[in-house]
């Protein structure tokens, strides 16, 4: 990966967007497209819609999505002693929150504060193992009362861990929010490299959607309001390469062993194999994951909506998901970005994708 797309990748992943509250995101990546698209616009989800046009007749559309949503917190209120109460938004492990240091998202910037913990010595040895509820944790911005935080903060303010991308040993990184804002940075990667590389067959929609973690909602709209003939979700997938992962479950996913491409009901099985074909075509390596249910991602809302979507998921192996230290390689990227710019020039025929 080059400088610049290094520091997009790192300056998109460390701005804040909770779900509900992506439009500082939004705008690095309207940033980022400006220019690459035939049309560029926002829908009132908060959903960034950047159209790039095709060449010849009866063109297929299709829609690459990627939400730039992350999970995060919401101050909820503010006791006499200026202590912020909070609570999640999307799926956090309680676990993981005590001693954090987190970042407060007011109207008047980013205020640091710490979520407060018990020390050990005063914890009771059969209560040590106990998760403090979300509702007993506390945010400390260091305020001497209720009047001094409430002069900093309102009711309803977003918070994120505050920590940012770094770099570990060869091409692994590690970071809050790869879910999904990596996928974003893909969707936004592939609209520049099909600019460079000449018009494709197909009119091809990217979408940074909003509020997947609370529930696909971005990705819903977006499809219904798009209509593609063929929609992909680009997300993050649990790699299994690492202590504690069941590959009797999962599979075996590993980090640096290329995109995912995920099998299973969610999935159109002609798409599947066109995408298996193009990683083999571009000598890409790729992994399969087989998902036998609905897969949890913009793909199952792609799928369904209107009368149904052609539907695929490629997904970037991440360990630690949900946590502050995701990890990821930028190889996987980069060749997840190769992957879904070749099919792009494979998609010829959109009644190709109907089963028979």
């Amino acid at each position: 990966m080059n400088d610049k797309d290094f520091a997009f990748l790192k300056e998109l992943v460390e701005t804040p967007s909770p779900s509900g509250f992506e439009q500082p995101a939004q705008r690095v990546m309207r940033r980022e497209v400006d220019g690459v698209a035939d049309e560029l616009r926002t829908d009132v989800m908060g959903n960034l819609i950047c159209r790039i046009d095709g060449q010849g007749q009866d063109r297929p559309k299709v829609m690459l999505a990627g939400h730039c949503d992350e999970i995060g917190f919401m101050v909820k209120y503010i006791d006499d002693n200026g202590f912020l109460f909070f609570s999640p938004i999307g799926g956090v492990d309680p676990h993981l929150v005590p001693g954090q240091r987190v970042q407060v998202h007011t109207s008047r910037g980013p205020i640091l504060g710490v979520v407060g913990k018990k020390p050990i010595h005063m914890i009771e040895p059969k209560d040590r193992d106990t998760v403090t509820k979300f509702k007993n944790q506390f945010i400390d911005l260091g305020c001497a009362d209720k009047a001094a935080a409430g002069e900093l903060v309102a009711i309803g303010d977003p918070v994120t861990m505050a920590v940012g991308l770094e770099r570990l040993q060869g091409d692994m990184v590690t970071s809050r929010a790869f879910d999904d804002k990596m996928g974003a940075f893909i969707v936004a990667r592939v609209l520049q490299e099909v600019r460079r590389k000449g018009p494709a067959p197909v009119d091809l929609y990217g979408v940074s959607t909003v509020q997947e973690e609370v529930g696909l909602r971005g990705g819903t709209t977006s499809a219904y309001g798009v209509n593609p003939d063929v929609g992909l979700a680009v997300e993050v997938g649990f790699a299994t390469d690492h202590p504690e992962m069941d590959h009797k479950d999962i599979g075996e996913i590993k980090v640096g062993g290329g995109p995912a491409i995920a099998r299973g009901p969610n999935i159109n099985p002609m798409l599947f194999e066109l995408l298996v074909r193009t990683a083999q075509e571009e000598q890409i390596p790729y992994q399969v994951l087989g998902v036998p249910r609905a897969t949890g991602t913009d793909a199952n809302a792609i799928q369904l909506s209107r009368g149904g979507v052609a539907a695929g998921l490629v997904s970037v192996p991440l360990r630690y998901m949900h946590t502050p230290v995701e990890v990821l390689s930028l190889t996987d990227l980069e060749n997840t970005v190769r992957l879904l710019t070749g099919l792009m020039y494979r998609i010829t025929d959109r009644h190709v994708f109907i089963p028979n």
